[in-house]
């Protein structure tokens, strides 16, 4: 069945990148909605009870995507069916395109008003007080971050592990973004949410990084800058995975990221990512097709993998 989940894999990437996110009943709402009713009834300020939480839900999912799985059978069409339809539910690749892409439009249209309004959407931190050069850069750090989550991690695990690990991956990485912050409610809750979570992302960020680097004199960016910018600044990030794609994103764009963001009143220090000056529109605009190259590559890399394993 793995040629038939590497089928699979690549008409969920071209229906990702032909649609979109579903518009309404998106799979992946309905989970948080699960996610947060289960949090209703297993939080407390501990550990234990955060490893329950995400022991119960990322098992449930990927569960889930294994019952699917056996229920395929050896159908060879409906095991690339169901895993085509699994892959377009998990992948955000097309979705984060259009709405970094309106950002930069909108910056580059003066619209700061709808460019902080856009923004809003992709970053947790509060659009109101970011000029322009923030807008930028918190855009451009999103589309760094959640091409590795949203688009080559679930694709790899896909291609590992079939329909139970791009379902399995996609809780998990929900979790992270709904309950692993350090802030006083989830510093002990959310943290097996946030381990696993690097632990899960910790080959796809550095493949990510990779490939944006490769990818960088297409969008007239540099690859030795990219290198540059991994080593030399992303073990100061605090995330173990983040601080690896974000740099090489901004070091093969020739820009300067990163330093001091506030989540839920909490200051989170980055340090600096690449070199040069502060990411305008067309930064932005560069970061977008950057994106969409390592998409494609990754999705060829998960493609053959699964093929031949």
């Amino acid at each position: 069945m793995s040629r038939a989940i590497a089928a699979g894999l690549a008409l969920g990437w071209v229906s990702d990148q032909l649609l979109g996110d579903p518009r309404r009943c998106h799979p992946v709402a309905g989970f948080g909605r699960v996610a947060l009713a289960a949090e209703d009834r297993l939080y407390a300020d501990d550990c234990g009870s955060g490893a329950v939480f995400t022991g119960v839900l990322v098992g449930g999912a990927a569960g889930l995507g294994w019952v699917l799985q056996r229920a395929a059978g050896r159908s060879p069409v409906a095991t690339a069916a169901l895993t085509a339809l699994a892959t377009w539910t998990v992948l955000g690749g097309r979705s984060l395109a259009r709405e970094a892409q309106a950002i930069a439009d909108a910056l580059d249209a003066d619209d700061l008003v709808a460019a902080r309004e856009g923004v809003s959407h992709l970053v947790s931190r509060d659009p109101s007080v970011l000029d322009e050069a923030g807008v930028a850069r918190a855009a451009l750090e999103s589309v760094a971050e959640n091409t590795s989550d949203a688009v080559v991690a679930p694709l790899l695990w896909g291609a590992v592990l079939g329909v139970p690990g791009l379902l399995g991956y996609r809780a998990l990485n929900t979790l992270d973004a709904m309950v692993g912050y350090r802030n006083p409610r989830y510093r002990n809750f959310g943290w097996a949410s946030a381990r696993l979570d690097d632990l899960a992302n910790w080959l796809p960020a550095r493949l990510a990084g990779a490939l944006a680097g490769l990818a960088a004199p297409l969008v007239g960016g540099r690859s030795a800058d990219a290198v540059r910018a991994v080593v030399e600044q992303a073990p100061a990030h605090p995330s173990p995975n983040g601080g690896v794609v974000e740099a090489a994103f901004a070091g093969g764009l020739g820009v300067t990221i990163g330093g001091t963001n506030v989540y839920d009143g909490v200051a989170e220090d980055r340090g600096a990512l690449g070199h040069g000056p502060a990411p305008r529109a067309e930064d932005l605009s560069r970061a977008v097709r950057l994106a969409g190259l390592v998409s494609a590559a990754s999705a060829l890399i998960a493609v053959a993998y699964a093929w031949r394993r």
